[in-house]
């Protein structure tokens, strides 16, 4: 038999019958099966179970990996990131440690402005070697499955780039890949006055090339004050809907920015954010198909007050987390930092930060029935922790490695 056994799991973890995207005190029901065995093969999960109902013996298999003592979770599922980028943000770093906002940086054309300098002079070439670094290291942190935008382009050449880029990365990176399209990031400064004609440039200019060259799955817009409006966000929704894009929204990170309610109304896969809420925007999320993605590096690193997740969860919402890995606000993809922070910091449980970063994840990107869970049929995606005493320990523990190694595919990465 070609396939590998991995043998006396202490705890296998998020092992459901069936996958659902969980919502409320759903969250806090995680599936898992301790002193456990799984098979893998090629790059699927062909069996599990409990090591006592394990029936073929070890010589029957191609290879053995013993895992006394360790914890095997689904690799994390990081549904919202800006890694494709061609400079770090040092000297902003510094300007908000002087006292700077966000809002005062973007002002002075730092910012997604600054990023968009930048991109717009670095090659396909560098911009692709560059994400690849990245996508290898968050893989060596666990993460699996990856969403990225576009958005630091803000011309129709390089939000192509991007795209192209990003494409170019799924069709060559172990992970597993899903690409949005961010035009609607900030208005150029060409645009700055005529709100009306960049936004006629994302609609007849960018949003036709990605049609035909299939370059992206999503479109999101960044609905905020000072930057796209309520109504602007359901326009161009729209526009990327008529053309195959399902919405993903930036929303209520710095305000009330109607930013939930255009994701509803849109019917969007996820609104994103959310630092920003209110009881009635909250039970409108609660209300919908629509997941609610917390992003509490980005809260952490802006220190800005993090997401109430707990009335989120409370309300009845589905919650998804992410690393918002990009190079002004969150320059981390590490989703063990994320889910450390979101028990620390959100009051989140440790089963409710697993299944928001890996099952939950996985709806909002769609990839579901490829992974963000353990069973069979499924992809191979799995890390592996040191011998920890229990479940508690990889958040409670936040400054420590716990990861032992990680596959993806089948393999080793």
């Amino acid at each position: 038999m070609s396939a590998t056994l991995i043998r006396d799991i202490k705890l296998l973890v998020n092992t459901p019958e069936t996958d659902t995207c969980l919502r409320g005190k759903e969250l806090a029901v995680l599936p898992v099966i301790e002193n456990a065995y799984l098979i893998m093969e090629d790059e699927f999960i062909t069996g599990l179970g409990r090591m006592e109902e394990l029936i073929y013996p070890e010589k029957h298999f191609k290879s053995v990996i013993n895992a006394t003592g360790q914890i095997v979770l689904p690799a994390w599922c990081d549904s919202h990131t800006h890694i494709v980028f061609a400079a770090t943000r040092e000297e902003e770093f510094i300007d908000k440690l002087k006292g700077m906002s966000y809002a005062d940086i973007a002002a002075k054309g730092g910012g997604i402005l600054n990023s968009a300098r930048k991109l717009g002079e670095a090659s396909e070439s560098m911009l692709f070697n560059d994400a690849w670094k990245r996508l290898e290291e968050v893989s060596k942190m666990g993460t699996g499955s990856i969403e990225i935008k576009s958005g630091y382009g803000l011309t129709v050449e390089s939000e192509l780039k991007m795209l192209r880029v990003i494409k170019k990365l799924k069709e060559k990176s172990p992970l597993t890949i899903k690409a949005t399209f961010l035009g609607a990031h900030t208005y150029p400064p060409a645009f700055k006055e005529d709100h009306e004609g960049y936004i006629r440039q994302i609609i007849d200019e960018m949003l036709p090339v990605i049609a035909k060259e299939k370059l992206a799955d999503y479109i999101d817009v960044f609905c905020e004050t000072g930057f796209f409006s309520r109504e602007e966000t359901i326009r161009i929704g729209k526009a990327g809907m008529a053309i195959g894009l399902k919405p993903k929204i930036h929303a209520n990170q710095l305000n009330l920015s109607g930013g939930t309610e255009a994701g509803v109304e849109l019917g969007a896969l996820s609104v994103d954010h959310l630092e920003t809420m209110e009881e009635s925007t909250i039970r409108l999320l609660a209300g919908s198909s629509t997941i609610g993605t917390l992003l509490p590096t980005a809260a952490f690193f802006l220190r800005m007050p993090f997401q109430p997740a707990r009335q989120l969860i409370d309300a009845g919402c589905a919650l998804a987390l992410a690393s918002d890995y990009n190079p002004g606000s969150s320059p981390s993809g590490n989703m063990n930092l994320v889910t450390s922070m979101s028990c620390i910091q959100m009051k989140m449980l440790p089963e409710e930060v697993i299944n928001a970063a890996t099952i939950n994840g996985a709806f909002a990107m769609e990839v579901q029935d490829k992974t963000g869970s353990i069973r069979p049929g499924k992809k191979a995606n799995l890390i592996f922790t040191q011998p920890v005493p229990n479940l508690a320990t990889l958040f409670y523990s936040f400054g420590t490695n716990h990861i032992e190694k990680v596959i993806l595919n089948g393999k080793i990465v």
